[in-house]
């Protein structure tokens, strides 16, 4: 079993004395059924409900009342109801949309219950006039393996022992290069990570992708509006060849398509969260506040997905130097994979930042927020005297941080603008993307910056 990091929140849920019904977001096959059944063996008595299935939906849909359900329940599961610590799990909830509405009342009526849901896409259906039960459930989200958890799944625990350091060690950073690299090649996907971590054969994993890609254009289309389908097919293949890429809606992946058409289906494959519109920002202080009228970036699902669609694991294997190939966008879209897997808020959104001027533009890959500063990072080689656009940046932000992701060793450089403002530039190797806040406030520390 992989081991992932949902599992502490998962404890913390179950430890909660005012526990909601929980609702765990996620696309499809990145794990979902797989966490919360081994999750069920922390349980005295654990079901699974699949709606999927006629005899696990026609529980729900006949049921007349929530006492009814959970009789029923118990009864074709052939469960004991008054067993305390009774973990029940309704997979593939999107099947049977009135499921959905009685989450609301498991906790009421029945006490010894945690009850969590799950479905590849639940969001989708909520356009479809049935509403989640607001303020009585909870969220958690689920996503593809970070590298944290692609390092658990290969036994690399002591490497992981060293990234937790302040001061990772040079001696490992050609080992903890060289996984990444395998772990940007392959990319975050359970069922290729475990198949690749038990024979180690990346010709084997092949036909994995391929059925992941086909199973979100046939489960898209089970809900999809037929007039939709082929506009939405089109949108999201477009999108893994355009991962990383700025992108405009109308005519967008050079078809005929009008800008409403592609916009629609932008949406229902970020509901269904096969993917991310990564929107650009002016602001270089809080709030950050997107600019919907400029064009976005696409942040697909997963890397190893897309390097399989587009044909680039035969350059990644071979190379070193991953900032360079397919223009920098595979590992600008690994980084933007690396920051979202940080993130516990089902809210949040990447941004990038721009400066749209006549005589001089200027584009920083991404922005973070950390304390109350937005801290610009690129991916990026070479010298710190090249990046212009941070440059830019910095000398309109209110702070003097800034964030480098490259294959370069672990360093904080004091360096300065074309402008002459001083800034502290920290080179962060990809392997540490998920420490940036730890090198962020050791930095803020270390040189005595006022907050």
């Amino acid at each position: 079993m992989i081991k992932r990091k949902l599992t502490k929140k998962l404890t913390a849920w179950k430890d909660q004395k005012d526990r909601k019904p929980l609702i765990i977001r996620g696309a499809r096959q990145v794990g979902k059924t797989t966490l919360i059944n081994q999750f069920g063996k922390q349980f005295a008595q654990y079901i699974y409900l699949n709606l999927e299935t006629v005899e696990d939906r026609h529980i729900f849909s006949r049921a007349t009342s929530i006492e009814d359900l959970i009789d029923a329940i118990f009864f074709f599961k052939e469960m004991k109801k008054d067993l305390p610590d009774t973990l029940i799990f309704i997979d593939e909830i999107q099947a049977e949309p009135l499921a959905l509405n009685w989450l609301r009342y498991f906790y009421e009526k029945c006490p010894n219950c945690y009850v969590i849901a799950a479905g590849s896409l639940l969001e989708t259906i909520l356009d479809r006039k049935v509403t989640v039960p607001v303020g009585r459930v909870a969220f958690l989200g689920l996503k593809p393996l970070s590298f944290e958890e692609f390092l658990w799944a290969m036994n690399e625990e002591s490497l992981l022992g060293l990234m937790d350091k302040i001061h990772f060690p040079d001696y490992a950073h050609e080992k903890a290069m060289r996984l990444f690299r395998r772990y940007m090649l392959i990319g975050g996907m359970p069922e290729v990570v475990s198949t690749y971590a038990q024979d180690g054969d990346l010709l084997s994993l092949g036909p994995i992708y391929e059925s992941l890609i086909l199973s979100y254009m046939e489960d898209i289309e089970k809900y999809a509006d037929k007039q939709s389908i082929q506009v939405i097919r089109h949108v999201m293949t477009s999108s893994i060849r355009l991962a990383g890429c700025r992108i405009k809606f109308q005519n967008f992946g050079q078809s005929n398509y009008s800008s409403k058409e592609v916009k629609e289906s932008f949406s229902i494959l970020e509901k269904a969260l096969v993917l991310n519109l990564i929107r650009p920002t002016t602001s270089f202080k809080l709030p950050v506040i997107p600019n919907f009228k400029k064009s976005p970036k696409v942040q697909f699902l997963d890397t190893g997905l897309v390097n399989a669609f587009v044909g680039l694991q035969k350059d990644l294997f071979q190379t070193r130097h991953i900032e360079t190939i397919h223009d920098g966008l595979i590992a600008e879209h690994i980084v933007g994979q690396e920051l979202l897997a940080m993130q516990d808020s089902l809210l949040y959104q990447l941004n990038f930042w721009i400066r749209e001027k006549r005589q001089s533009n200027a584009e920083v890959d991404f922005i973070h927020n950390f304390r109350n500063w937005i801290i610009p990072i690129e991916v990026k080689a070479g010298a710190a005297g090249r990046l212009r656009s941070l440059h830019q940046f910095i000398d309109r932000a209110d702070h003097p941080l800034a964030i480098r992701i490259c294959s370069n060793k672990l360093s904080i450089e004091k360096a300065q603008t074309i402008a002459g403002k001083s800034f502290y530039l920290i080179n962060i190797p990809f392997y540490l993307i998920s420490r940036i806040n730890q090198y962020l406030n050791y930095t803020v520390n270390e040189y005595n910056m006022d907050i």
